[in-house]
Formats: structure tokens, sequence, C-alpha cells
């Protein structure tokens, strides 16, 4: 049997759980003003005027403002001067002040008004009649085009070379949530691990995954997925629940939010005895060695398939083998960019967070997937989380 898998119970090991968030605090205002600065000296280096940022992780990063993108626009402008400005709903006003953590003027719209023709006036009364707009890349289409078309005289571009820049390198806070809420998604697998047992549902183990992550002080999974046998060749799954059998496959994907930072963790074992074809883990190793400092993103990705292919797998993207890329970068989104995947040509610098998860599937059979996610420093590559042991002790408990 696959040490420290089975042999307990959903009720014996939430109990057990403990909140693991009561000394850690979110990015502070002070951050969030020094991201501001360094977002305005990328736009007078770049010649833009201003930037909008749409509710979602942007408008989050560079105001603190935590706010859901719908068929409402409401997003903030950043001039390259400095000044900030919320636009919304006018009848927003006091949900999203009591959101703000930075004061700035609101300017709000009636639902017969064109929020559109609002931005292009506090443009103007920010003394921006033409110049360039670049605009949040997340932003829906509907968003851009209504900014289009009400202000011709500007110049749209996407905002990536602004919000891009800022957000692939973490703060020391940022890396900081980032490390407890993995330490929370770690010890929530563990105890998931732990209360498997035959007969038991895929939508049992999510509904414990949920209330473990909770328990551990997270406002809950913000995503999980898991899956036994044949299920497991799926990399994002199957729509209809599967029962435990003695002897399947196991692969939990999960991770949960910490003050709107991601933890994202994968666990593949045996519930019993696994076989030598469910023992491949060098490819992991592989791209973590490859992730040296300046070089390309897509040197990882280069090495964990040179790793699978030398161990009969592959090539590239065929299956059996890797039909993915290597890992994505994390942060306030839980895939955003850059991106462990051939073709990514940006230079690994300190600060710059990734998933590392070179899945093995085996059409037919069943799949591996070990994701642990590991942060550049300035020397180099380092593990939030240390990877699974082995297949037969996958958390460690006899290492």
């Amino acid at each position: 049997m696959t040490i420290g898998v089975g042999g307990s119970t959903a009720e014996i090991e939430l109990a057990k759980l403990t909140d693991m968030t009561v000394d850690i605090n979110p990015v502070s205002v002070n951050e969030i003003r020094q991201r501001q600065q360094k977002a305005c000296q990328l736009m007078q280096q770049q010649n833009i005027s201003a930037l909008y940022l749409n509710a979602g992780s942007n408008l989050t990063y560079f105001t603190g403002l935590k706010w859901y993108a719908s068929e409402r626009l409401v997003g903030a402008l950043l001039t390259a001067s400095g000044e900030l400005h919320y636009i919304a709903p006018a009848f927003e006003y006091d949900s999203l002040s009591d959101f703000m953590r930075i004061d700035a003027p609101f300017h709000g719209w009636q639902e017969h008004e064109s929020p559109y023709v609002l931005l292009g006036q506090v443009l103007k009364n920010a003394n921006i009649n033409t110049g360039t707009l670049a605009i949040d890349e997340s932003s829906a289409f509907f968003v851009v085009d209504g900014i289009c078309k009400a202000n011709p005289a500007l110049n749209i571009v996407t905002s990536n070379s602004i919000t891009a820049a800022c957000r692939e390198q973490k703060s020391a806070a940022e890396i900081a949530l980032m490390q407890r809420a993995k330490d929370m998604t770690l010890e929530v697998h563990k105890a998931t691990a732990r209360i498997l047992r035959p007969g038991i549902s895929t939508v049992e183990v999510t509904q414990f995954i949920n209330d473990a992550h909770k328990k551990v002080g997270a406002s809950g999974s913000s995503f999980c997925i898991v899956l036994f046998g044949l299920a497991s060749s799926f990399p994002h799954g199957v729509k209809d629940p599967q029962i435990l059998q003695e002897n399947d496959w196991v692969l939990i994907d999960t991770g949960c939010l910490l003050h709107g930072y991601n933890s994202d963790i994968t666990r593949s074992y045996a519930y019993g005895q696994a076989t030598e074809r469910q023992r491949e883990k060098q490819a992991q190793l592989a791209a973590f060695d490859a992730a040296q400092l300046g070089k390309p993103c897509e040197a990882a990705d280069i090495a964990a398939r040179q790793s699978l292919q030398q161990n009969g797998f592959g090539p590239e993207y065929a299956v059996p083998g890797l039909p993915h890329r290597t890992g994505h970068g994390c942060g306030l989104d839980i895939h955003e960019g850059p991106y462990l995947v051939q073709g990514d040509k940006t230079p690994l610098k300190p600060g710059m967070v990734f998933s590392n998860e070179p899945m093995l599937v085996l059409p037919g059979e069943f799949g591996v997937r070990l994701e642990d996610h590991f942060y550049m420093t300035d020397s180099g590559p380092k593990w939030f989380t240390q990877p699974s042991f082995s297949i037969d002790d996958p958390f460690g408990y006899q290492a």
C-alpha cells in the first residue's frame, strides 16, 4: 500500500487541520503605490499617455480593488503622470468604495449612458485629448471596441508591455503569500490521501478538499480536479464522477487563494500497488534544473521533453508523452505569463514564479502529473514545496 494513503476518515482529518493564515498579511498599500509608480515610468518610457485597468487581476494588482468583470464596464484609468481615476456604474459606488484600498476620484455612469464616452471625458479632463491609451489585455472585446469607437482620436494598444512587465517578477510579499498558500494546499493533499478508501467518489473527495482548504484558512478551493483510474489520462478530467477501486491510480490537482494569490499542486499515486510504468518523475527535475537565470523560459520545457524522449515517450507533444506545456506563471491569476513552453523566449529573472508539471499521458491507461511550483532567486530556482518523494511514499513520510 502506498505510504500515507488511506486509513482515516474525513471527520478525523478535518479535526486535525487548523488555520494557517493568522500571521500572514495582504500586500501593503505602499507596495501597491510602488506598482503604480513603476507602471507610470514604463508608460513614460513607451510614450503611452494612460493605462486602462479592467475589473479583474490587473485592477487588483495596481489599485488593490477586487472586482469581477461583467457586461458593465468597471475599471480604472492610471495616467502616465500618476493620476488614478475609477470608472464604474453610479449605483455601484457604495459597494466599490467598501473594496477600495486607495482613494481616487470616482466617475459614475448611469445605465442609459456610455461608459466609453465617460472614459474619454475623464482623459480629456486630465489633458489627454490624443495620444496612446494602453488597454488591459484581459478586457473583453466589447470593452475595447466601445472605447475605440467612442474615442477615435486615441491610439489604442494592448497593456501587456506595462502590466506583464510589472507583474512577472514577484515581490518578497507576493512570494510569502504564495509560499503560505502552497504550504496550505500541501497539507490538504496529505489529509486527502489519508481519507481515500474503496468506494469513495470523486465528488466526496472534492467536497473534502473544499472543506479542508477552508479549515486551513483559505476562502475555498480556486479549483479542484480529482481523477481515478483511466480518467487520470485526461489532463483536465472527465465529465462523470468515478468511484475508487483497489489498486486504482489517483490524480489530484488542487489549489486555494490567499489574499488573492494562488496555490496549485498535483499529486499522483496508487491506491494500492504502483506499477513500473507509473514511476516516471525525471522530467519534472529536468525542467527545474534547466530553469537558470538568463535562460529563456522555453529551456525548461525543452529539457522536460528531452527527458521523456530518452525514456521512450513523445517526441514533442505526441502521446504516450507530454501533450501540453511544462508550466505556467502564477500569481494573482493561476495561469499567467510567462510560460514554460517552446517559443517563450522571455529570460528567466529573479522573482518569476512557475508551475512545473510535465504530465505523462498514456492514453487508455493512466496519466501521471506531479506539479510543484518554483520561483527564481538570485542564485537560481527554488521550490516552494518539496516535490513528490516517490510513487510509494509521495509525501515523504519515510524519506
